[in-house]
């Protein structure tokens, strides 16, 4: 009932404006858009958004983005992405209710998070392989008896952590085949690749915070299997969606390819031969290793250890509601030059991590963690947006992958050593020197003549 009222409150917010316009076919083949009293146009044969568009400009507003396809697409991430909340939860309340120790936690959500950083980059080029589609559906069935297998052996007592760890890889591994998919599917079926990435980012924002929280919920009731269990439902919902989507094919889904090496190494040619996304992805790793990395171990222990570990929650959760701000904004702000928007907003995130360092009253850091949420929030849509609708969409999934394989690698070394680093010279060091970092970032994608001068589609 929580979840469905969410995402009822979602659309209602979005759903404010061009309310004299419809969509007359709810799937993406041969979907037209037509104003209010307007006659239907055919859409043009082996149309799609592989690049910059040509021709009139493609409808936007609610009507036309919550077609029948970005439907069932927003239930399927809204889905997916509480469930992904729901797992730290559960691991943490199964393997420490069974004796285990604290360390067996890190270790079981460290091999999903290797897994997927290794298998992300063969993901991207499967999905170009066998359409982004099929590989989330066959990620999702792949995912789904690993989550009802934990269910079952939680509730009936404790599983070896040798399965447990197990189990946690294959999950990572579906994870990587899924996540590439993503990027290409939304331009797929959204006339508007903007709205679509800020829907969905409040949409995700929101799950964030509702994941653990009924996590929560179910193992205080229950126990850890049956957090196992709704998450695996979460999973079987995503697969049913994919399953029901109807995309439109593109000459780039028969296309004949070559070795997996070969297409890994034709994604980086294509990946290197763009300045301004290789120029963000470098940039990003700084920014990764240096600050997105340490902020979230680092404002755990700093926070839990002064303030003690319901503030941290209540930190967190402003965190989320900020993202979901984040994402509103995106939906009312077109800007000529969105990465260049996108790096400005970027500067809340440093005025969050001076707040954290200096040890500001807790209803400031409560202000900053809101801030830095809507930010960071903001940059993404902006960056997704950018790359949907500049990248070619044949390239599309290999280029996310070497996206979220750079990020992810370095947001986990800069993780793993952010406790070294501050037993060394302090926490709050660490964090001050963190944001002024970040403001070096946001003058580096400034300054990148290709990245401030993009433009918008």
């Amino acid at each position: 009932m929580v979840q469905t009222t969410i995402l009822i409150a979602v659309w209602v917010v979005t759903d404010n404006a061009y309310k004299g316009n419809t969509y007359e076919d709810d799937t993406d083949e041969g979907a037209t858009y037509k104003p209010a009293g307007a006659a239907r146009i055919p859409a043009p044969l082996g149309s799609g958004p592989a690049g910059p568009p040509s021709g009139p400009p493609p409808p936007s507003g609610p009507d036309a983005l919550w077609n029948r396809n970005f439907r069932l697409f927003f239930v399927a991430r809204a889905a997916a992405v509480l469930g992904e909340g729901m797992v730290p939860v559960a691991f943490a309340a199964g393997l420490i209710g069974a004796g285990h120790s604290g360390s067996s936690v890190g270790y079981a959500l460290g091999l999903w998070t290797a897994a997927f950083a290794v298998f992300v980059l063969f993901g991207g080029v499967l999905a170009d392989r066998f359409t982004a589609r099929r590989m989330m559906i066959i990620a999702d069935l792949v995912r789904l008896p690993g989550s009802l297998l934990l269910a079952v052996t939680f509730a009936l007592g404790s599983p070896p952590l040798w399965a447990v760890y197990v189990l946690s890889g294959v999950s990572g591994i579906g994870a990587a085949l899924f996540q590439p998919g993503v990027a290409s599917t939304i331009p797929r079926i959204a006339p508007d690749v903007q709205r679509a990435n800020a829907v969905l980012r409040v949409v995700e924002a929101l799950m964030t915070m509702a994941g653990p929280a009924l996590a929560g919920l179910l193992v205080a009731f229950w126990n850890a299997g049956a957090a196992f269990a709704v998450n695996g439902a979460t999973f079987a919902v995503s697969a049913c969606c994919f399953i029901l989507l109807r995309v439109a094919p593109m000459p780039s889904d028969t296309t004949r390819r070559g070795s997996l090496l070969s297409e890994m190494a034709l994604g980086w040619r294509e990946f290197t031969s763009r300045s301004w996304l290789w120029g963000v992805i470098a940039i990003w790793t700084v920014y990764g290793l240096t600050v997105a990395g340490p902020m979230v171990p680092l404002t755990a222990s700093l926070v839990t250890e002064q303030h003690g570990s319901a503030t941290y929650g209540v930190l967190m959760a402003a965190g989320g509601a900020g993202s979901a701000v984040g994402g509103l904004l995106a939906l009312r702000l077109r800007p000529v030059r969105p990465l260049a928007a996108g790096a400005v907003a970027l500067l809340g995130l440093p005025v969050n991590l001076v707040l954290l360092g200096l040890d500001a009253a807790v209803p400031v850091l409560y202000a900053g963690q809101f801030l830095g949420g809507a930010a960071f929030a903001f940059w993404l849509v902006m960056w997704s947006t950018s790359v949907q609708t500049h990248v070619p969409q044949d390239a599309l999934n290999r280029m996310h992958a070497y996206d979220v394989a750079g990020s992810l690698l370095m947001m986990g070394v800069g993780r793993t050593l952010s406790g070294p680093v501050a037993a060394v010279v302090g926490t709050e060091e660490v964090l001050l020197a963190g944001a002024g970092i970040a403001v070096l970032v946001v003058a580096a994608l400034l300054v990148v003549r290709p990245v401030r001068t993009l433009p918008r589609v």
